[in-house]
């Protein structure tokens, strides 16, 4: 009997050790301008469970995210997030973005986003405040693509702004 749960308690501790959430936080967001367009097109990466979470502590969501129900609705509180915890700043000049729409990938929540009428960027000033009231430990990635030049920035809780020049 003693060996039957020694065994058992073998076989248990590792799989229990596998079973937690996910021990990094970080999103990832990239910026890109696309000058045939004039526009800066960007997309954000969000771990799907971190963002249900905020979504259900911000703006009361019921819905599962990648259920596909109340998608309007639940799009509508993505937006409302984002515009909170995500600015950018254009050659000075703050920019809004236009939410187009999301979709779930794996375990990720692809957010699509646009601010038009951008004819050139010198400057991009990016504030990321994303999940910092979720997770101490949270950072974001910000990846930008201007004129065939790539920088990063990243962005924590005691430091989310970041300039870069072009």
């Amino acid at each position: 009997m003693k060996i039957q749960k020694f065994l058992m308690l073998c076989i248990a501790i590792p799989l229990l050790a596998f079973t937690t959430a996910h021990k990094f936080y970080v999103s990832v967001t990239n910026i890109e301008h696309n000058a045939s367009e004039k526009s800066l097109q960007i997309t954000t990466r969000i771990f799907i469970d971190d963002f249900q979470r905020v979504l259900e502590e911000r703006y009361d969501l019921k819905e599962e995210l990648t259920v596909e129900k109340a998608i309007e609705e639940v799009e509508q509180m993505m937006e409302r997030y984002l515009k909170k915890k995500l600015k950018i700043w254009v050659n000075g000049e703050q920019k809004t973005f236009n939410f187009l729409g999301r979709k779930y990938e794996d375990d990720v929540t692809i957010c699509y986003l646009e601010i038009s009428d951008i004819n050139s960027v010198h400057t991009l000033e990016v504030e990321n405040a994303i999940l910092y009231e979720m997770e101490e430990d949270q950072q974001n990635l910000v990846h930008v693509k201007i004129n065939k030049q790539r920088k990063s920035l990243l962005l924590v809780k005691e430091n989310d702004k970041g300039l870069l020049k072009f």
